[in-house]
């Protein structure tokens, strides 16, 4: 049986409307700080399209006001399930905008642990979108997005083995300093930025690494900002290094 639900969360973001709104209603945009490859035709009763690991979700726009509401619907699946985004946007005095996400919709039969998992990860995305905005506005992010099976290893040693491997102490806390050389890719050097008990986020110079840790996988969702930076190539390097450290621990 579906069940509804709302999601709501505002924040107040370092740039000004029209800034806020080429991050959250552009596809280049999108990839700068959410998951995925994305598309967005730029219309009322457009499509916008997200692509995460060959994944594919089409969503209808169901509205398109630049510079103030930005807003989205999948179709509705046979159980009813179905998704429902909607960003709006307001300017504040200094150059700043605070936006508001109502993130909602029907979910399925084990609908209170996926509404737990949202609930959760929306204060962790609009973070990434605040150092994006803070850090990189202005540049083009590119996705990578790569993945290791962790089999019956219990969350904290996994957390623990992508701690050794990027030279953090176990006890990974904001403001901590990592640092990697994944084979055939640029060394990572960077502070972390987010901490909780599912994910981190490392920021470097030029980019936004986030290392998620669900049970029996790894999931690496990373923004690059670089000039140089190739996607395809960064994916099979993270996925090479996050396989190795986990063979190793």
């Amino acid at each position: 049986m579906s069940h509804p639900f709302e999601i709501e969360q505002e924040i107040v973001l370092p740039a000004d409307p029209e800034q806020v709104w080429e991050a959250i209603a552009t596809g280049p945009g999108i990839e700068s700080w959410f998951m995925g490859r994305n598309e967005v035709d730029p219309r009322e009763g457009g499509t916008a399209v997200m692509d995460v690991g060959g994944n594919r979700e089409e969503a209808l726009v169901t509205a398109y006001e630049p510079g103030k509401r930005f807003a989205t619907r999948t179709g509705t699946a046979a159980d009813g399930r179905f998704m429902a985004f909607e960003y709006l946007i307001e300017g504040r005095e200094g150059g700043s905008t605070v936006l508001r996400v109502v993130h909602s919709g029907m979910l399925g039969d084990d609908w209170q642990d996926e509404y737990d998992a949202l609930r959760r990860g929306w204060p962790f995305h609009l973070h990434t979108l605040r150092e994006y905005l803070t850090h990189f506005r202005g540049r083009t992010g590119r996705p990578v997005f790569a993945m290791a099976q962790t089999g019956e290893r219990p969350a904290p040693r996994v957390r623990a083995a992508l701690a050794r491997g990027l030279a953090l102490p176990a006890g990974i806390a904001v403001g901590a300093r990592a640092h990697a050389e994944p084979a055939g890719l640029p060394p990572l050097t960077g502070e972390v930025t987010w901490s909780d008990e599912e994910r981190f986020e490392v920021r470097t110079a030029d980019g936004l690494y986030t290392f998620h840790h669900a049970p029996g996988l790894v999931l690496m969702f990373h923004h690059l900002f670089g000039p140089d930076a190739a996607a395809t190539a960064a994916e099979a390097g993270w996925q090479q290094w996050v396989a190795g450290v986990l063979a190793e621990h």
